[in-house]
C-alpha cells in the first residue's frame, strides 16, 4: 500500500477505540500465560491498552510492556492497574529493556505488523535476547488460509449497511511479498473516512524457521489458548518457543 506507514494507524483515536476492547479469550489467555510466568516476570510485546496485560498483572505478576504507539501507552497507564506498568515506547523487534523475563509474549496478530521478513525475524532475536535460561517466548496468530478464500487475491465486503452509512471491508494479498493489504472504509453524506491496514502474514512453520534463527526452539503449539490440539482444521495457533 504506497505511502502506508505502520506506526500511523496507532493514533490517538485508535487508542481510545480499543481501550476496554475485548475478543472474549482474555481470561483463557491470561490463566495459559500465567501458568508459564509462574513466579517469574512477563513482558508484552505491542502491549497496547493493556487488554492481556492488565488481568496478567492482576494474578500478581509483574508485567512489563514494549509499545510502538504512545497513544496506545498513554491510554494504558490512564487505566487501574495499568497505570504503573513499566513500559518503554519502541519497536518489539530492537528495543532492549536491560532485563530478563521468564515470560515473553505477543498475541493477535501482532507480529504480521511487521512487515518484512527481516524485522520478523529480529523480533524473534529481541525476544530471546530477553528470555531467561528456562523462559518461553509465545505468539499467538490466525492461520494464513483464514485471511482469504483460496484462489482469490482480493475482495470487497459489505460490514454495515445503513441509510445513512455503508462500511465496506476491501482487501487483497500479494503471495509474493505475502502483504496483506487492507482498509476498512465507512462512506456516510458527510464524507468518506479510511482505516488502512497492512500486515505480512507467515505460517507457523516459518515462525519455527525464524525460531531457529534466533536459537530458539518449538517447545508447543495449541490451536487455542485452551491448548486444544493443532490439527488441519485449526483456525488460529498459540506457539511457545523456549531456548534451544
Amino acid at each position: 500500500m504506497e505511502g502506508f506507514d505502520p506506526f500511523s494507524r496507532w493514533d490517538a483515536r485508535a487508542a481510545e477505540r480499543y481501550v476496554n476492547r475485548q475478543r472474549g479469550d482474555e481470561q483463557d489467555a491470561t490463566t495459559f500465560l500465567a501458568k508459564l510466568a509462574g513466579k517469574g516476570k512477563a513482558l508484552e510485546f505491542a502491549i497496547g491498552t493493556g487488554r492481556i496485560g492488565i488481568p496478567l498483572k492482576q494474578q500478581g505478576i509483574t508485567v512489563h510492556g514494549i509499545e510502538g504507539s504512545p497513544h496506545m501507552v498513554e491510554q494504558l497507564h490512564t487505566q487501574p492497574d495499568g497505570e504503573n506498568i513499566h513500559t518503554i515506547v519502541g519497536d518489539m523487534s530492537v528495543t532492549l529493556m536491560n532485563e530478563q523475563y521468564d515470560l515473553v509474549y505477543l498475541v493477535y496478530n501482532t507480529i504480521f505488523n511487521l512487515l518484512t521478513e527481516d524485522d520478523q525475524i529480529r523480533c524473534f532475536e529481541n525476544a530471546a535476547r530477553h528470555l531467561t535460561d528456562t523462559g518461553h517466548f509465545v505468539v499467538e496468530t490466525a492461520m494464513p488460509h483464514t485471511w482469504m478464500e483460496p484462489g482469490k487475491s482480493d475482495y470487497v465486503k459489505a460490514e454495515y449497511i445503513g441509510t445513512d452509512k455503508v462500511m465496506l471491508d476491501v482487501a487483497r494479498f500479494d503471495p509474493a511479498t505475502q502483504l496483506f493489504e487492507e482498509n476498512h472504509v465507512t462512506l456516510t453524506e458527510t464524507g468518506i473516512q479510511m482505516n488502512p491496514i497492512v500486515c505480512r502474514v507467515i505460517s507457523p512453520g516459518e515462525m519455527d524457521l525464524m525460531a531457529r534463527i534466533a536459537n530458539l526452539r518449538l517447545v508447543n503449539r495449541f490451536s487455542d489458548w485452551k491448548e486444544s490440539t493443532f490439527n488441519s482444521n485449526s483456525v488460529m495457533h498459540v506457539s511457545v518457543y523456549g531456548h534451544r
